[in-house]
């Protein structure tokens, strides 16, 4: 099973479960407060969504590895690709 997959059923099943509660289609007689307290829910995980993505994202930049050595290589190979066009006729 993909990864869409999997995401996919998760949602699929929590929708249906918020679907039952929030409209009572089951006649299950569930108290008032849990159909408020339901009718919000998608707009709630949503949002806490966003956020645990947004601290991911800030927390990956901040412990970024730096790579010296490609940097150093890149620097060089800029060096030589200056030389190598001075000597054709490029002026820079």
């Amino acid at each position: 099973m993909t990864k869409l997959l999997e995401w996919l059923l998760g949602v699929s099943i929590l929708g249906s479960l918020w679907a039952l509660v929030t409209f009572d289609l089951l006649d299950l007689s569930l108290p008032q407060t849990y159909r408020e307290v339901a009718w919000p829910m998608p707009l709630y995980l949503l949002v806490s969504f966003g956020c645990y993505s947004l601290a991911i994202v800030g927390y990956r930049v901040a412990t970024f590895n730096d790579c010296n050595e490609a940097a150093e290589e890149l620097q060089q190979q800029i060096k030589e690709a200056k030389e190598d066009l001075r000597r054709r006729g490029l002026k820079m």
